[in-house]
């Protein structure tokens, strides 16, 4: 076994796979770039798993909160499509659970993954 697939081992999840938020700390640990995370991890056979936003994943969120809501919204398309790295910034002033709850539970779109997991994605859901 090569040193890059002992490094995955060490941040499987029971089921296989590697978290989301254990994905950008792997890329830390060998000094890529988070967006080269998915390709890695395909060429080793291993998913990505509990995205932080809701779009992939067993991870339980709380309700949707309309404050947040409105600040994601106002950095949303106008077709309601984010990308991650917003959701991100605005995850620094409320909490990544917290944001990741009302984009699970609303309208609006994750799109570009940062670990390169999805560029786009449907999300189907209803504001809270």
């Amino acid at each position: 076994m090569d040193n890059t697939a002992q490094i995955l081992k060490r941040y499987l999840n029971d089921d296989g796979k590697i978290n989301c938020l254990d994905a950008f700390k792997l890329a830390r640990e060998l000094n890529i770039e988070p967006k080269e995370i998915a390709e890695l991890t395909k060429k080793y056979g291993i998913k990505i798993d509990n995205c932080e936003l809701g779009v992939f994943g067993s991870k339980n969120f709380a309700d949707a909160r309309d404050d947040i809501y409105e600040k994601l919204s106002s950095k949303a398309d106008a077709q309601k499509k984010l990308e991650c790295s917003a959701a991100w910034e605005v995850a620094q002033e409320f909490s990544l659970k917290k944001v990741g709850s009302t984009t699970k539970k609303s309208d609006i779109e994750v799109i570009y993954c940062q670990l390169g997991c999805f560029r786009t994605r449907i999300h189907h859901g209803s504001k809270s």
